[in-house]
């Protein structure tokens, strides 16, 4: 079973402002990108380098290609079955805006057969909006962003996994 999962925003912002959000990964407090305060932090040792290891949470990676301001792939390294990639990327939008892209690209095997769709999936997606509502929240556009909202099922997960 091959997984794609693709999550992306239209920012009205051009591509160096949304770029520098993916250069700010794992810099902490400071990160405006990642949703560290609802989810695990981002670590990464010794920072956003090529060759860097780390994740957040259960979710291990290093990073296996890092263009600055424009595209960083991290590959996994963990939990066990999880074989491929999640990467951010900025691509043009026209008039000023900026597409920012979060693509997960992995073949999963042994447990992670059922640890992604029924765990790690769910919860991959609600951080991913989590982020994306961050990244909105930088750049405004003419209307306010309505933040994403977790479903039931991710609630009782964190609830479950928090214990």
């Amino acid at each position: 079973m091959a997984v794609l999962n693709v999550h992306e925003r239209v920012l009205e912002a051009g591509e160096q402002e949304v770029g520098a959000l993916i250069d700010g990964l794992a810099g902490g407090p400071a990160d405006a990108l990642w949703p560290h305060g609802r989810w695990p932090a981002m670590r990464l040792d010794p920072g956003l380098e090529l060759g860097a290891v780390g994740g957040h949470g259960p979710v291990r990676y290093a990073v296996a290609a890092y263009v600055p301001g424009r595209w960083v792939r991290f590959e996994f390294t963990g939990p066990r079955g999880f074989h491929g990639f999640h990467e951010c990327s900025v691509h043009p939008a026209g008039a000023g805006r900026t597409l920012l892209r979060h693509t997960l690209a992995m073949r999963p095997s042994g447990p992670a057969r059922l640890s992604w769709p029924l765990v790690f999936r769910p919860l991959h997606d609600a951080l991913l909006e989590d982020a994306l509502d961050r990244a909105e929240a930088v750049f405004p556009g003419a209307a306010p962003p309505a933040p994403a909202r977790w479903g039931r099922y991710v609630r009782l997960l964190r609830r479950v996994l928090a214990r």
